[in-house]
């Protein structure tokens, strides 16, 4: 009887939480869902087809390979750096080191293209001083959007990556050597299986960043590199015909599709690295 009460409190004491994500998220969603299926007053589909068509399909493959190879690289780098932090004698290093990458995860938008504009722009101190702009070099376009998201990749892959290294346990590596087992061999069979799901985890992740971002691209770049969030921006703001004004919904559903879809790749894989570094 005692029990039945207990859970009975928790739903109720859940209640204004459940009702608080209904709101901030079910209405917008329905919103959403309605004006993607509505053209001129009638249930269509068309918005949802041409939001998969022409430029718009353009750009929404551009977001994707944009994305993705900002996660590789990020999570290549970011787990080189995050062992070479963790295996470090230095305590100050390690500290100085996970607390500039809480700052660079959370630095974006417009300050973030701004300081690399300042940089490595075609005005930039570096560009300049070293003569890039003569070699061909360009910051605005696809290469320098994708070096610009890594400055803040990276660091995140380090904060996610971190506690799944310090998760691996000396006596493991201490069975290994004993075993006759090399350093190579551990990391082969051992330490890469045991972190596969947390590196594939913060992959996801830096997906997802690189994925839904729009002020650093917008500030850089504006339409010279196609990506589904400026097209949004741009029908949101009328620049499309009469009667498409829906379009930017359909993208917007494109998008929770494909966040859906990493989302499904992360969780089983974040669950999986929890058992294992218990």
């Amino acid at each position: 009887m005692r029990d039945s009460r207990t859970r009975s409190k928790s739903r109720w004491a859940a209640a204004p939480l459940l009702v608080f994500v209904a709101v901030v998220f079910g209405v917008p969603l329905l919103v959403l869902l309605g004006g993607t299926f509505t053209k001129e007053g009638t249930f269509s589909t068309a918005n949802l087809t041409e939001s998969l068509q022409g430029a718009y399909l353009t750009a929404l493959i551009g977001s994707v390979k944009l994305s993705a190879l900002v996660a590789v690289l990020g999570a290549v780098l970011g787990t080189f750096l995050a062992q070479a932090v963790v295996t470090s004698r230095f305590r100050a290093l390690r500290e100085g080191v996970l607390t500039a990458s809480g700052v660079l995860a959370n630095f974006g938008g417009v300050p973030l293209a701004f300081a690399w504009i300042a940089t490595l722009g075609n005005a930039g101190v570096v560009t300049t001083t070293l003569g890039l702009g003569g070699h061909g070099w360009s910051l605005y376009n696809f290469w320098g959007l994708t070096l610009v998201y890594l400055y803040f990749s990276i660091p995140l892959q380090v904060l996610t990556v971190v506690p799944a290294l310090d998760g691996l346990r000396p006596q493991w590596r201490e069975a290994a050597q004993n075993n006759g087992a090399s350093t190579w061999q551990f990391w082969r069979y051992v330490g890469i299986p045991v972190l596969t799901p947390a590196l594939l985890g913060g992959a996801v992740l830096l997906f997802g960043g690189a994925f839904s971002a729009y002020a650093t691209a917008q500030a850089m770049v504006g339409s010279t590199v196609p990506l589904v969030t400026l097209k949004i921006a741009d029908a949101l703001t009328g620049n499309v015909l009469i009667g498409h004004e829906n379009v930017a919904l359909a993208l917007s559903l494109d998008m929770i599709v494909v966040a859906g879809l990493v989302m499904a790749v992360y969780l089983p894989l974040q669950r999986r690295s929890a058992r294992w570094l218990r």
